[in-house]
């Protein structure tokens, strides 16, 4: 059940590599190099004072084609997720919106009630998948969600310009991420199709609504004014798109599963967007459920266990992921100073942000980076 009966703008335009095994399992590989959608070769990161560090490319530890991956519309590359089921035989109702879903006296979800332009119906299903994003529909009805409170209550304020500097050669795709000069918030530069680039600024709450008014676009002004690197590539460009806004608070359902009913996605969970990471946990979580439901329809099995099989599996990476996302925001973290200290760990830490985290452990580099900030603070007090 597809809510909007037209493609719609959506904020989530950079893919991890990690996707790649996810698209070639659906068939849509093909589909992906044949778009207009600009190759990702690398993310780059830039400090406050606008010093940059080497670029983190995926094949320093990813040879092959996964070294590589892609910067989509979300408007363009949503539809053809959709368009791709329709053709492998799933029976896609766009312009259908889910009201709520449908529980018997025991607990176990058996369908939904949805609205679309005739009104409104009864649908019966062995299991409902929740994939409605941040409205975390079951997640809200049973009072399952709980915001991540290791993590800052942020928002983000983001917007489409044309005619940016873009660099050239494998580098004219590459996602980079800025620190204001106050180091308190930080921005994205994204390549898109044509000239355009998504930029966008994410801060907490206190620093960017409190004391400044509430008009996003006068915000992000501000916080691009402070980064002077990242507004030296915005010179010469135009803003072709209004600004949006949205709050980036991480939270996570405290169950995956219940009888009848698994969460994917950002219905299960969300996890602050610095690295990236919204497509490819909504494609792995996606991957990971349909294949649990597979099993538990052929055991006649469609309990909260059997559904909800791949739940540690799936919360070890999220729970890897949330760490290297506490150290960037940590103010004593930095990745050249990090690297300096263990260069060991630079193809540990290319892997994470290649999104390997389900089939490897990154407990190692995870270790590291506590120590490095733990010595760094004891540095810097003395």
């Amino acid at each position: 059940m597809e809510r909007s009966a037209e493609p719609e703008f959506r904020i989530g335009e950079s893919l991890m590599p990690a996707t790649y095994d996810t698209l070639k399992r659906l068939g849509l590989l093909e589909a992906m190099r044949e778009s207009r959608f600009p190759a990702k070769h690398s993310v780059q990161f830039f400090s406050g004072k606008g010093s940059a560090s080497a670029p983190f490319y995926f094949s320093e530890t990813d040879l092959g084609e996964r070294a590589q991956t892609w910067q989509v519309l979300r408007s363009e590359f949503d539809p053809m997720l959709r368009d791709n089921a329709s053709r492998c035989g799933v029976t896609v109702e766009v312009g259908s919106s889910v009201r709520e879903v449908l529980f018997d006296d025991a607990g176990r979800a058996g369908g939904v009630r949805l609205r679309d332009k005739d009104g409104e119906r009864l649908v019966t299903a062995r299991v409902v998948v929740d994939a409605t994003g941040q409205s975390t529909l079951i997640a809200r009805k049973l009072s399952l969600r709980e915001e991540e409170s290791e993590l800052e209550r942020n928002v983000s304020y983001f917007t489409h310009f044309a005619g940016a500097h873009r660099d050239a050669g494998r580098d004219e795709g590459a996602t980079l991420i800025y620190q204001t000069q106050s180091r308190r918030s930080w921005l994205w530069f994204i390549p898109l199709p044509g000239d355009h680039v998504s930029v966008g600024v994410v801060g907490s709450i206190e620093h960017m609504v409190s004391g400044r008014g509430s008009d996003p676009q006068s915000v992000f002004e501000q916080e691009l004014a402070d980064c002077p690197a990242l507004a030296e590539r915005l010179e010469s460009a135009r803003q072709v798109r209004s600004m949006s806004a949205l709050k980036d608070y991480s939270y996570r359902s405290r169950q995956l599963s219940g009888d009848g009913w698994v969460l994917v996605g950002d219905a299960f969970g969300f996890l602050d967007p610095i690295y990236s990471t919204g497509v490819f946990l909504a494609l792995a979580s996606g991957e990971m459920a349909a294949d649990a439901i597979h099993a538990g329809l052929n055991e006649d099995d469609v309990s909260a266990a059997s559904l909800g099989r791949f739940e540690s599996t799936l919360t070890q990476g999220v729970d890897a992921l949330k760490q290297l996302v506490r150290s960037y925001y940590d103010p004593d973290f930095s990745f050249g100073a990090f690297l300096r200290r263990y260069p060991n760990r630079r193809e540990d830490l290319v892997d994470m942000l290649v999104g390997r985290v389900f089939e490897r452990s990154p407990e190692g580099l995870l270790a590291d980076l506590e120590d490095h900030l733990a010595v760094t603070r004891v540095e810097r007090a003395s």
